[in-house]
């Protein structure tokens, strides 16, 4: 291996292979469950030096586990314990490298962080509408890698359904320059798709091409109580019809998530007295403030009068708007300050949602006493964060350890029973392999085994990983 890490930095510099120090920011991931040691740290600044360090890696075998901002949550993007395994961080590769008004496109570096992405669009008059709570930290390439969601999938879908096109480094060292921007392109299977949601098994991705929205005219947010789970789904059916893909947030928090977030971050406000369900809307308007305005108070009086609403508040300000989703963005850092919970990151038909939600509630509670269910998400598109929380005075750790398997089992049972997914969008990593093994068609695995092989034959491209 001295030779191995002898040739990369004789490649890449001394400030592109890391060695010596501290080196946790990267072998450690975000929640801290998957904590390894790497053979070195590459921080490739091109394509090209991407494209030479996998060249090193086919030719010395040595594994490598691509990394963006190493906030994934299923434990995809850090080594592992063996001190074999080069991580490659995309940090260094940061470039805008194109705004095509004239196309309503982006081409952007695999490195960039997905907020200096937003803030370039916006620079230039579009919007990039991918948006999650990490967008401070994530990179464009991890969240193109692990096909993320966040919270307007409901009208701009994933990021699948935003990429236009990418540039690839394959396991080989060779590069796939995909960057075309084109919209229709039927010649062949669609590689764009293949690399897009594969955590870096299959290839690296190393820039690419995303559509660009006009900036809406009028943009406006609220909160809404709502007395059950089914009466936030009828809120979500009556947003639909009132501003079809107006709607471009709809995300709904328990009583006992917002209870969580009251406690361990007590200066956060709070706008609506507690509810069974509070539900954040945003509806985006390209029209006018008047017709996005008035859209969006019939929307709220008539849903006052049915009783599917009890309570609501309505941003009268960008400020105001910002602490809305605040509030949602900040459940996260509230579980971590709380400690390790068990994650469910799952999808469902939305009319399944109220029924599963109350199987698996009771099914919980009486299967240990005193546990928390930390549950919000993107109702609008059918994701549910369904997490479960150590009942108070209980080590997290010791909870997770005595607990995690049986009610991973519940969980995921429930969801597979209602023709749901296990991963909605954090995607498989080392987390929910052996689960993705068990419940997975068998064909549909077979399939992906050999698009592995085919492309990646000696696994050296995040192995252990998904599969």
């Amino acid at each position: 291996m001295n030779a191995f890490v002898a040739a990369l930095r004789a490649r890449l510099g001394e400030a592109g292979c890391l060695t010596d120090g501290d080196l946790s920011a990267y072998e450690t991931d975000w929640r801290k469950r998957y904590p390894g040691r790497a053979l070195a740290v590459a921080r490739p600044a091109s394509t090209d030096e991407v494209a030479a360090v996998l060249k090193l890696c086919h030719e010395h075998r040595v594994a490598v586990v691509p990394q963006g901002g190493n906030t994934g949550l299923v434990g995809g993007s850090t080594p592992d314990d063996s001190g074999q395994q080069l991580v490659l961080s995309l940090q260094r590769m940061r470039r805008i490298r194109a705004v095509d008004g004239a196309n309503a496109s982006l081409t952007a570096e695999a490195g960039c962080v997905l907020g200096e992405v937003q803030a370039a669009a916006a620079q230039a008059g579009w919007l990039f509408p991918l948006s999650l709570a990490a967008e401070g930290s994530c990179t464009l390439g991890g969240n193109l890698a692990t096909n993320a969601g966040g919270t307007q999938v409901l009208r701009y879908g994933n990021a699948r359904e935003l990429c236009l096109g990418l540039e690839v480094v394959t396991a080989q060292g060779e590069v796939w320059h995909g960057l075309s921007g084109l919209r229709k392109d039927n010649t062949g299977y669609d590689l764009r798709d293949l690399f897009i949601g594969s955590e870096g098994t299959l290839g690296v991705i190393t820039a690419a091409t995303v559509k660009l929205y006009p900036q809406p005219r009028e943009r406006l947010t609220a909160l809404a109580a709502c007395p059950s789970l089914d009466a936030a789904v009828a809120l979500l059916s009556r947003a639909r019809a009132a501003a079809g893909d107006a709607l471009t947030g709809f995300e709904v928090m328990s009583r006992a998530t917002l209870a969580l977030v009251a406690r361990e971050l007590p200066a956060l406000p709070q706008p609506l007295p507690a509810a069974a369900w509070t539900v954040l809307l945003e509806l985006s308007d390209a029209e006018s403030a008047a017709h996005a305005q008035g859209v969006f108070e019939r929307l709220l009086e008539g849903a006052l009068e049915s009783g599917v609403v009890t309570d609501a508040a309505i941003a009268q300000n960008l400020q105001q708007a910002q602490s809305f989703w605040h509030l949602r963005e900040s459940i996260p850092l509230a579980q971590a300050q709380a400690g390790l919970n068990i994650k469910h990151d799952i999808s469902l038909p939305v009319s399944a949602i109220p029924g599963f939600v109350a199987e698996m509630d009771a099914q919980l509670t009486a299967y240990q006493r005193g546990i928390e269910v930390i549950n919000f998400g993107h109702l609008g598109d059918g994701n549910l964060h369904y997490n479960v929380q150590a009942p108070q005075g209980v080590a997290p750790a010791a909870f997770l350890a005595a607990h995690e398997a049986a009610i991973n089992a519940q969980v995921y049972d429930a969801v597979q029973r209602r023709g749901g997914s296990i991963s909605a969008e954090h995607g498989i990593g080392r987390l929910k392999r052996e689960e993705l093994a068990a419940r997975k068609d068998p064909t549909a695995l077979a399939l992906m085994r050999s698009i592995k092989r085919a492309l990646d034959p000696l696994n050296l491209l995040n192995p252990g990983r998904v599969l």
